[in-house]
Parts: structure tokens; sequence; C-alpha cells
């Protein structure tokens, strides 16, 4: 057991229930806050409408700009109107998109959040913030754009498709993976990841058999939930830095790349992870993680090569480069035939294999 490390939760409240939407107006009651900013993707206003129309005069304005990867242009727009209305708070609707950009806002304003979130995308419990800008995103920590108030209603993921909510979930799984190997875990963080871990891989399955499943919804918001606050409390490694240089410079869509690159990474990783390596052999039930993840995403209707994505045969170069050029954690060191490697096979969708010899 490890017996040196420093645990710091993050403070929040999170209502979780099915239904736990109608709470709302309780929830923004309880902040005292009169003047909302309500931020979604344009695909959303309809059930952003529905949600919010409870509250009444409180809705300043409906914001239905949020898109992926936050771009800098959207945020500075949002932030403006914002000022502009003279907001006192935001409630984002939705995935990353919605709560990024809502993140945006608050780290330029400390205007507190309301995330309902509809997806697996864990972002609603972490403090670090995106902004991608030129082909590059930068990512960044500020407590002021952590939610106050979370309201997880696994009722808001009936609707969304099981393709990707299989997506959506490895997303979330994939924070956990990366925490149980972080610089900076605790024994705690690692409990937490663990038990996400077990309840997004045991849920999935069963919400793709039957998307109305809400005992299979529940259990995968749930271990998205756990895997959100373990994002948030520790360093994440090589995966989600090349998630973010894939992203940011061919703006491949979020979840579908890191389903498609996680196991990769695991496979030069784990080795060098003991301890990871047990946790994830334990929460899954099998004695090779990265290999059970890639089979269990494809068989589940994933698509696994980055080509398909889109991303470009000759951006290899310009992932490596980026990569090269900024140090991040990582369990073991990582070269460029390392980098090499792992995106290798990641571009075709070929199974993951341990890194290559040299």
């Amino acid at each position: 057991m490890q017996t040196d490390f420093v645990h710091e939760s993050r403070p929040g409240r999170v209502v979780f229930a099915a239904g736990a939407r109608t709470r709302l107006l309780e929830e923004v009651d309880r902040l005292g806050l009169h003047r909302l900013i309500v931020v979604c993707t344009p695909e959303q206003v309809g059930l952003a409408e529905e949600l919010t129309s409870p509250l009444g005069h409180r809705i300043a304005e409906l914001h239905p700009h949020a898109t992926m990867h936050v771009p800098v242009a959207v945020a500075s727009k949002a932030i403006a109107r914002s000022r502009e209305i003279g907001a006192d708070g935001c409630v984002a609707i939705g995935g990353g998109s919605a709560i990024g950009l809502a993140k945006g806002i608050a780290k330029d304003t400390g205007l507190p959040i309301v995330a309902l979130p509809t997806t697996y995308a864990g972002s609603e419990m972490t403090p670090v913030w995106g902004l991608s800008d030129a082909g590059r995103k930068t990512t960044g920590r500020d407590p002021r754009v952590l939610p106050v108030t979370v309201l997880y209603d696994p009722q808001l993921t009936l609707t969304l498709p099981p393709a990707f909510s299989v997506t959506s979930g490895l997303n979330a799984l994939a924070h956990s993976a990366e925490a149980l190997y972080a610089p900076d875990g605790s024994p705690i963080t690692a409990l937490i990841a663990a038990e996400s871990v077990r309840a997004l891989a045991g849920a999935l399955p069963r919400l793709v058999t039957d998307p109305r499943d809400i005992d299979a919804r529940s259990a995968a918001l749930y271990g998205a939930w756990l895997a959100g606050s373990v994002l948030g409390s520790t360093t994440m490694s090589l995966h989600h830095k090349l998630c973010h240089i894939l992203g940011g410079t061919f703006d491949l869509p979020h979840a579908e790349t890191h389903t498609a690159v996680l196991p990769h990474v695991l496979a030069v990783n784990l080795p060098a992870a003991p301890q990871a390596r047990t946790a994830l052999e334990t929460a899954l039930g099998t004695a090779d993680p990265a290999n059970h993840l890639f089979h269990l995403a494809k068989d589940l209707g994933a698509e696994m090569s980055l080509r398909t994505l889109g991303m470009p045969d000759n951006g290899l170069r310009t992932v490596i480069d980026q990569a090269v050029a900024a140090p991040y954690a990582n369990p073991t060191p990582i070269a460029e035939g390392d980098l090499r490697h792992i995106l290798s096979n990641a571009l075709i969708g070929a199974a993951p294999t341990t890194r290559p010899a040299g």
C-alpha cells in the first residue's frame, strides 16, 4: 500500500438521481442566483429550454453556441455576452463541449457553474479547462472553473445513441486508467479509479444491448462521475497528452479519439506501472487490460482507426513533434520510437502491442 501521499478533495455538490434535473430550480435557489446564462450546443436548444423553463425570468440568455474543443473565438463571445447581460451564474447543459464553454466563461469571469451532464465526459468534476486556437489545444487548471453543483440524472442519457455512449464511456474510463499511474495519485484516487473502471466496463455492454436500461445508464453515469473526480485530482499522462494534440491539431472527435488511443498507450505504459496493471486486471477481469479494452470497444461498435476518424497519414510527424516538445508525466520515459509505434497502430486500428525493442 502507498503510505506517502497527498490527497486533496475538490469542493462541489453532487445531486445524483433519476429525475435530478427537476431539482434545478431548488439548486439555483440554494446558490442565490438570479441572472443565468445557459450554454449548450445548437443541437440541444430544445432540451435546454425544457430543463430551464422552471427558472423563468432568471434565465438572462440561452447561449447555444458550444462546440467541440472550445475554440477561443467561441469562448470570447460567450464571455462578452455574460458580461453584457450581467450574468451572475452559468448553467451548462450537455457534454464536454457545453461544460467546456461554461468553464471558458468562468475562467475569465468567476461565474459559478451549475452543470447537467448528458454524456459520460466527466469534465464537470474537474478544475481543468481547455481552449483551442490555430490548430493547438491549450489546457490548464483553475479552481474557478470547477462547477459548484452537478446534477446527474441518468434519464438525460437515455437518448444518447449507443455508439456514442460507448465512446463517451471509454473516454471516461481513460481518465481512471491514467489516474491509476498518476504521479500524484493516492490510495483514495486509486480506489475511486478502479471502481470507475469496473462500473463503466460492466455498464457499456448492457446499455448497447438495451439503450433504455436505466440501471445500466445509472451505472455508466456513476462510473463517469468517479472518473471525472479522479481526473480533477490527479495529473494525466501520455494518453491525454496525445489526445489533446490529435483533437486540437486535426479536429478529431474527442471521445472517439480517446477510445482509439487508450489501448495502445496502456500496452506501452502498464509494464512500467505494476500496481495500475493489477488494479485494471481486477476491475476488468482480464490478464491483458490493453487488449481487453481494445476488443471491448471494437465489439461494441467503436471505430478504432484514427485514419477513419480523420487523421491524415502524414500527421504522425506533427503529433510526435508536439508531444516531444512539451514535457508530461508518464510512468515510463517515452522516446520518439514509442510515439510512432503507438500512433501507427492507432492510425490503422490495429490491436495494441507493447513498445518496440530498443
